[in-house]
């Protein structure tokens, strides 16, 4: 059972041979702790995802996942707004920032969780590029207001790290999680 509604970690797990037998996104709070670090808070919400369907579902293998895009200590919001969108590629551009996914698995009273990180440089954007991209809507719900899979993968000049980790899942972890379960992909 996968703890996410999100499709981009349903076509990830596509990838490995996974099919989620239920999809049920977990309703928690995703409210940064005072002086949590982007890291941690990835590995916190996985968590809690996980055990929040976990405990509703309780003969279930579930798995969860959250990523958060960090620049140095900070935390980028999954983006609601353009404002806020365009204030994280204004931050991003020409810089480097960290995408760090937690993963989560519970199978009754055990549970499996990795926090797997990943380096992304962004090349220099002009206010042209940040304003086209705006206007083309991909960084909608995106976590620093990005997506790597889409048009945005033009403004990436190197990353360090698990690709698939930061379009939302790394599948290599994910899978090792899954073996050592028990799970055996169909």
């Amino acid at each position: 059972m996968l703890a996410s509604a999100s499709p981009r970690r349903v076509d990830l797990l596509a990838q490995i041979n996974v099919t989620p037998s239920r999809i049920i996104a977990a309703n928690i709070d995703e409210t940064p702790r005072p002086r949590e670090v982007p890291r941690a808070l990835a590995k916190r919400l996985a968590f809690e995802k996980a055990a929040a369907i976990a405990m509703q579902e309780q003969d279930a293998l579930v798995l969860a996942a959250d990523t958060v895009v960090g620049v140095g200590r900070r935390i980028l919001p999954k983006c609601e707004s353009v404002a806020e969108a365009r204030a994280c590629l204004q931050l991003m551009s020409g810089r480097g920032h960290r995408v760090h996914s937690g993963i989560c698995l519970i199978d009754g009273a055990r549970h499996w969780q990795r926090v797997v990180t990943s380096r992304v440089q962004m090349r220099r954007l002009g206010a042209e590029d940040i304003e086209a991209y705006l206007a083309a809507g991909e960084w909608q719900g995106k976590a620093g207001g990005y997506a790597i899979q889409g048009q945005a993968a033009a403004f990436i000049s190197q990353i360090t790290g698990s690709y698939s980790n930061i379009v939302g899942l790394p599948l290599f972890e994910t899978a090792n999680l899954l073996q050592a379960a028990g799970f055996r992909s169909s």
